[in-house]
Order: C-alpha cells, then structure tokens, then sequence
C-alpha cells in the first residue's frame, strides 16, 4: 500500500496536470475565438470556473493532513532506526511499569523476574531453537502412543517397565518434530 506521502505527491501531481489541462483547454478556445472574431468573455469565464471546480473537487478529496503535508517543504529524511528503537524500549519499559503498579505485590515480583532482559532473551532463544511447538507436540504425542502401547504389551506379557520408556519415546517424537518443521521450512520457504 502507498504511504501517505506518495499519495499526497500523486494527488498533487494530478491537481497540476488538471490545472495544466484547464489552462491548455483554454488557450485553444481563445485561439478558436480570435480566429473566428467572436467575444471570448464568456469562455473564458466558463473555462475558469471550470478549473476552479476541478481544483475545489481535488482539495476536498485531501483530507486537512494531507494538504498541510502538501504544502510543507520536505526535508531531507534521517535515518531513524536507532532512534525507534529507543523509542520502542523506552514505551515497552513505561507500559510495563503501569501495568506492573497494578499488579499485587507477588505478582509485580514475578512479572519483574520474567521480563527482564535476560530471561526474555533466552526464552526467546529457546522458543526459536528447542521448544518449537511441533517438536514438543510431536515428542509428547509420541510419548503418549509409545507408552501406552509398551504398557499394554508389559500388562499382556509380564514384564516390568523402567521407567525410561516415556523419556526416550519423547526423545524420539521431539526429534521428528524438529525434522518435520526442518523439512517443512525447506520446502515451502516460510518459517513458523
């Protein structure tokens, strides 16, 4: 989509080339009129009514923004990405302080520990890398089947379980978890 720059540049250009238009209209009406001799009074104050409707139809399309915008001279653009990001950690660390005054005392204390640069890194960095959602679903669905399964098979044949069995089938369902999203990310391009 068009930023509103872009939009209020294109409005104008268009607002120019009717006016342009209008005015070469009008040229050729009086030149039309001196050949032939005729008064060219009234034309004349038809063309530039006309043009004054075109200009009052392309200024009520342009909201008061876009005009004050319009008619500002544009300044050189700065780079402002550091400056976002300040402003971004500056408005994250002010909302969290608002909603953390409305918190109970226990809770403002959590909040505080679980938002903190470090834990919020690394629970990032794990989320992206170990904890992917269809490695965890793949490795409990797994763990889920495969017990239950063995345990059956324990019960019927009457041997005994170490415990181990729901650890490594989690292993083991995490794992194709991880290749199903490697895979899937390889195939299509787009990352979850």
């Amino acid at each position: 989509m068009a930023d509103p720059e872009h939009l209020s540049e294109t409005r104008e250009h268009s607002l120019e080339h009717a006016a342009e238009a209008a005015a070469e209209q009008s040229e050729k009406l009086r030149a039309k009129h001196e050949k032939s001799g005729e008064a060219y009074d009234d034309s004349e104050t038809r063309a530039s009514k006309e043009r004054a409707n075109v200009e009052s139809l392309f200024s009520k399309e342009q909201s008061a923004g876009e005009r004050k915008q319009a008619s500002e001279p544009s300044a050189p653009k700065k780079n402002t990405k550091s400056h976002t990001k300040t402003q971004k950690k500056l408005a994250y660390k002010e909302t969290m302080e608002h909603v953390q005054a409305e918190m109970s005392p226990a809770s403002r204390t959590f909040s505080k520990i679980i938002h903190s640069p470090v834990v919020e890194t690394t629970s990032d960095v794990v989320g992206k890398t170990i904890a992917r959602p269809n490695a965890i679903l793949a490795g409990g669905f797994t763990a889920f089947v495969v017990t239950l399964g063995l345990y059956w098979l324990a019960q019927y044949m009457g041997f005994p379980l170490s415990g181990f069995e729901m650890i490594g089938a989690f292993i083991v369902g995490w794992i194709a978890g991880v290749l199903f999203d490697f895979l899937r990310v390889m195939v299509t391009g787009k990352a979850s």
